[in-house]
């Protein structure tokens, strides 16, 4: 009786409702995605190829680099890209920095950092995570050191023994003590 149920339940719902329901919603997803890239390409502002800029640069959106920057770029919790003729040199601190043109100086990423395959980079890179593309142009170093590892130092009151115990500085010496 449970399997007769189970497909008379089904049948019902897939033959007349959800055909109709489901051939409607299908003509508002691509408004949903026609309207997402417009909010995001407000909040992202560009410095165009026939702008060159020199100092401090800091802010709060996403950046397109597509002229000369030198100096300092300073975006902590928003992403970079470098465009194909962008030039730069500049230290950079960002979020995410993604590179496909030219950087002479330090990029320090927050979270990532990708070299496109056009990219040519002169300078140490620090980020947790570092994807070089085939083809990109690369001479530094690389950190991939992320700030959560480095562990606080064992506090005074217990050291930890040769068993990955605890032992008491106070009172008694443990068995390998040199005191």
């Amino acid at each position: 009786m449970w399997k007769k149920s189970e497909p008379e339940e089904t049948r019902p719902r897939s033959n007349p409702g959800p055909q109709t329901a489901q051939t409607q919603p299908v003509q508002p997803q691509p408004e949903h995605t026609v309207r997402n890239p417009a909010p995001q390409l407000k909040e992202k502002a560009m410095i165009g190829p026939s702008i060159a800029f020199k100092g401090e640069l800091s802010g709060e959106e996403d950046l397109l680099i597509e002229g000369r920057v030198e100096g300092k770029i300073d975006l902590p919790r928003h992403s970079i890209t470098v465009g194909k003729s962008g030039r730069i040199k500049a230290d950079v601190y960002a979020k995410v920095i993604i590179v496909e043109g030219e950087v002479e100086g330090n990029l320090f990423g927050e979270e990532q950092l990708v070299l496109r395959q056009s990219s040519t980079v002169r300078g140490n890179i620090i980020a947790p995570r570092v994807s070089l593309e085939d083809g990109a142009n690369f001479k530094g170093s690389i950190d991939m050191s992320s700030k959560e590892r480095t562990a606080p130092a064992p506090s005074s009151a217990h050291q930890p023994d040769a068993q990955g115990g605890s032992v008491a500085s106070a009172g008694s010496k443990p068995a390998n003590s040199y005191a």
